[in-house]
């Protein structure tokens, strides 16, 4: 029951108890306990909107950062990770194998330059970065599972019937 209730709510947190319950077949009451349990133990941590920066009048821009870092003994990437996702302007870090980039950054800004500035003066001089791989994001056709197409608003639920 919680792994279909956090996959509801993955697509779409803007449910009500009510209508997790119908999707479910489980107590408003239930639904709300699981719900706090999640939260309390940190399995959710928030709920966001899901922006398509394109369909609004801002120019956003979102980068792809790869970087490529000198482990330290006894920490390996952990200590170099937490410091560069205290940055504002970074919005995910993640460690990746299989790549020469031991770390992915997505950052979005106001411009290409803002980024590459921010790279340029706070993420490459940092020691134990060995270097870094700018990808600047040219168009977003799917976000944390949102198709940014037509169908967009199409309301996938499935009916249960009492």
């Amino acid at each position: 029951m919680r792994e279909k209730i956090l996959r509801i709510l993955q697509k779409n947190s803007r449910l009500s108890n009510a209508d997790i319950a119908a999707m479910t077949g489980a107590s408003e009451q239930e639904v709300a306990d699981i719900i706090k349990e999640l939260e309390d133990s940190k399995i959710i941590n928030g709920y966001q909107a899901i922006v398509n920066w394109e369909n609004f009048d801002a120019d956003k821009v979102t980068a792809i950062i790869g970087v490529k870092i000198s482990p330290i003994r006894g920490q390996g990437f952990d200590r170099i990770a937490e410091r560069i996702s205290r940055f504002e302007e970074v919005d995910s870090v993640v460690l990746i194998s299989g790549s020469s980039s031991d770390l992915l950054l997505t950052i979005e800004g106001n411009s290409m330059k803002e980024i590459s500035q921010f790279v340029y003066d706070k993420i490459a001089p940092m020691e134990s970065v060995v270097s870094t791989a700018t990808y600047f994001v040219m168009k977003k056709y799917k976000d944390h599972k949102i198709l940014f197409t037509e169908e967009q608003g199409v309301d996938e639920r499935i009916q249960v019937m009492p």
